[in-house]
């Protein structure tokens, strides 16, 4: 007869994805500060620590680590980022679950390698840098921006430039269209607020791609 699972047993299995990470300790609280600033900034997240990255609980080594999480959130991550604790016992040994919430409010920043604070989001099981892009798209939806598209032969080539190519860096958009940064910058900011732009986050960087039904919509509704 088979043993019914736990429940962290069954968070485990799961693996480290968008919203779950696992830790085998905790000894860098600026280091961590990074990744509770991630899941702060993107869709909340939970901290399995005691947990190896193949998934075998080897169980937390001592207080000091939960300590060195609440400095990590009270100290490193600006604004301070709320955690939640809950201790388990798994076959004797203690898993410490912490969860992070989702800040609809700000953005939290914390330091990178250098020291510098800087916004950082979760993309599937990576903690990677915000862009200005991102930044300024998130901040322009909180403060509920309105815009109005002027669809002139600029914003047009713009459209189908990224339509003929799917998906495009802003580099490789800029060098198609010939424009400035300032005019691209703008261009996507517009487009991403009536997101008829979509902005796309892999580990190999940031990219636009357009939303042809979402155009459509747009359109129609001029």
């Amino acid at each position: 007869m088979k043993s019914r699972k736990t429940y962290i047993e069954k968070l485990v299995e799961l693996g480290e994805n968008q919203t779950q990470d696992f830790k085998f300790e905790i000894s860098d609280s600026k280091k961590i500060a990074r990744t509770l600033s991630a899941f702060s900034n993107t869709d909340g997240g939970k901290l399995l620590i005691g947990v190896k990255d193949n998934g075998s609980i080897a169980g937390v080594r001592s207080e000091e680590e939960k300590h060195m999480l609440v400095a990590a959130a009270e100290m490193y991550c600006q604004p301070e980022v709320a955690l939640e604790f809950t201790e388990w016992k798994i076959n004797g040994k203690q898993v410490l679950e912490v969860d992070i919430y989702r800040n609809r409010e700000y953005l939290t920043s914390a330091p990178d390698k250098n020291g510098d604070y800087k916004i950082f989001i979760r993309m599937e099981d990576q903690n990677i840098l915000a862009n200005g892009i991102y930044i300024k798209n998130w901040e322009q939806k909180k403060s509920e921006r309105k815009v109005e598209i002027q669809f002139t032969d600029t914003e047009r080539l713009f459209l189908q430039t990224i339509k003929e190519n799917q998906s495009l860096s802003f580099s490789k958009l800029r060098k198609l269209i010939k424009t400035s940064p300032k005019k691209l910058n703008q261009l996507l900011l517009d487009f991403l607020l009536i997101e008829v732009v979509e902005l796309k986050i892999t580990e190999k960087g940031y990219f636009y791609q357009l939303n042809e039904q979402q155009l459509e919509d747009y359109e129609n509704a001029e």
